[in-house]
């Protein structure tokens, strides 16, 4: 099974599981009182203070700035040549490697990610508006988290390569109408006022040691925020090169040695359309 069986685990902001919070999110609850003895006023107004300075301390923890990127992923201003040895997407500039294959997925009329695919792995690349001074990742990270493990799912948190990531069981439906469990790597991120995501899925799921040339496709992807107003988490819309031509998914490809791309990348092929599934 490809990137694309993970249904609405790969969508953008719009997705029940990266989206904006709603205003009925159980961590905006309160607590009401027990109205008895005076003993048990004072026990839940102590638990009360205890939950508070606990929300309090969540929520510093999952808004610190993002942390230094010594290895990358970049920012478009970190860099004197981003299309150098990399194919230009408008708000991605992702490394080209031999033998890999170039994915764009759709969302409505919008291109918001990348599958660079390599043999038997792939990795997704998107990314997303992000506040000035916050990063998202922690945050994103237990909302996808959580998405999956409300679907039957498994999640495991480890801090890998990349730092803390998601290795995770996604529950998806099998070709003879079964279900099943596809194992997916999330990976993130926090950049100037960006985010960036990447799954990975196939044997670099499976076998996380055999995905390095994966994490160093993500690690040397270049992200173009620009300077327009976006609100937090909406994605940063990417573009088909000048000459590229679009393939239909499934359509088989020839090998072209002539490619522009550095690697001898052959033609972009389009992905499945993105769809949310609620």
């Amino acid at each position: 099974m490809g990137i694309d069986t993970l249904r609405s685990y790969l969508t953008g902001k719009d997705s029940d599981v990266f989206g904006r919070r709603k205003k009925n999110d159980p961590a905006d609850a309160t607590v009401d009182t027990v109205d008895e003895a005076s003993e048990a006023e004072q026990v839940d107004d102590a638990e009360g203070a205890e939950a508070e300075d606990g929300e309090g301390a969540e929520r510093e923890r999952v808004r610190l700035e993002p942390a230094p990127r010594p290895d990358g992923p970049w920012d478009v201003s970190e860099v004197s040549k981003p299309g150098e040895g990399r194919v230009d997407l408008g708000g991605l500039f992702v490394p080209g490697v031999d033998g890999m294959e170039l994915r764009v997925e759709v969302a409505g009329d919008s291109i918001v990610a990348a599958t660079v695919v390599l043999k038997d792995s792939a990795v997704q690349l998107q990314g997303f508006a992000a506040p000035k001074r916050e990063g998202l990742w922690t945050e994103v990270r237990e909302e996808i988290a959580t998405g999956i493990t409300q679907q039957g799912g498994v999640i495991d948190e480890v801090e890998g390569p990349l730092g803390w990531e998601l290795r995770a069981q996604v529950p998806v439906q099998l070709p003879d109408g079964k279900g099943g469990f596809q194992v997916v790597r999330f990976i993130g991120v926090d950049g100037p006022r960006w985010f960036l995501r990447g799954v990975i899925s196939g044997q670099g799921a499976v076998q996380p040691q055999a995905a390095g040339l994966l994490e160093q496709i993500f690690r040397d992807t270049v992200v173009v925020r620009g300077d327009h107003p976006m609100a937090p988490r909406d994605p940063i819309v990417l573009k088909l090169p000048n000459d590229a031509q679009m393939v239909p998914d499934g359509v088989q490809q020839e090998e072209q040695s002539s490619s522009r791309f550095s690697g001898g990348m052959g033609q972009l092929a389009r992905g499945p359309e993105i769809t949310e599934v609620r």
